[in-house]
């Protein structure tokens, strides 16, 4: 598996640009079919609150995988960064999830190439440390649905910062170096969407295949197909 990600990976990495790739693409250009999500936040926050209520039964990023320790567990590990799972490549389990936030998935059903889809939840003052999404196949959109007024942290991508802001949505490329950096004193929860990168239409199709692929065989994927079925809050 980890030859055809490279083998894969390289042949993204020319359709992408390669070195000249932009950190951040613009919605509207690139994917604007994920616009929606940005008008119908309304929904999707009425939709988050009741799950923060709860959110000590929110699994850890790293409980679910455990090839996520790394960005989950090691800066201030009593802090939590939390995921609620919409979306996972496909994994059975999820049913529950989406019956909690139907409109927040209606939405979803709405954008073609969806991989995966969580809210991310941080608790004050947890950051994420620096590190390389493994696969370049997909990219990666941010919505802001609660953001600390005070000290609102930040995430960092190659050479380019971005403050997160209720409302505001961004979408950029995961595979450069990234990282947050969060001092906030409050919970700050973005809606995460990874969708199927653009690229011709050869390319493409590998690359749709390859989610299928990476969706059955992944040993990081079947663990967390696993998991989500001991996390899901009541």
């Amino acid at each position: 598996m980890g030859r055809l990600l490279r083998a894969l990976n390289a042949l993204y990495f020319r359709e992408s640009g390669g070195l000249n790739r932009p950190p951040f693409h613009d919605i509207d250009a690139t994917y604007p079919a994920l616009r929606v999500l940005d008008r119908g936040i309304e929904a999707i926050q009425q939709e988050l609150e009741p799950l923060l209520r709860e959110r000590d039964a929110i699994p850890r990023y790293h409980e679910l995988s455990s090839v996520e320790t790394y960005i989950s567990g090691t800066i201030d590990p009593e802090k939590a960064w939390r995921v609620f799972m919409l979306r996972w490549l496909g994994g059975p389990g999820l049913e529950q999830n989406q019956a909690k936030c139907p409109r927040t998935s209606a939405l979803l059903d709405q954008v073609p190439g969806v991989m995966q889809a969580f809210f991310s939840i941080l608790d004050a003052g947890k950051s994420i440390p620096a590190h390389d999404g493994p696969y370049l196949g997909y990219l990666r959109y941010h919505l802001g649905l609660r953001v600390p007024s005070e000290r609102p942290p930040t995430i960092r991508i190659k050479d380019q910062f971005h403050t997160w802001q209720v409302g505001k949505s961004i979408l950029f490329d995961d595979s450069w170096n990234h990282e947050v950096i969060n001092e906030s004193n409050d919970l700050r929860v973005v809606l995460i969407v990874d969708v199927l990168r653009p690229m011709s239409a050869p390319a493409h199709a590998i690359n749709w295949l390859t989610t299928k692929v990476l969706a059955r065989y992944s040993a990081g994927t079947r663990e967390a197909r696993k998991n989500l079925a001991n996390y899901q809050p009541h």
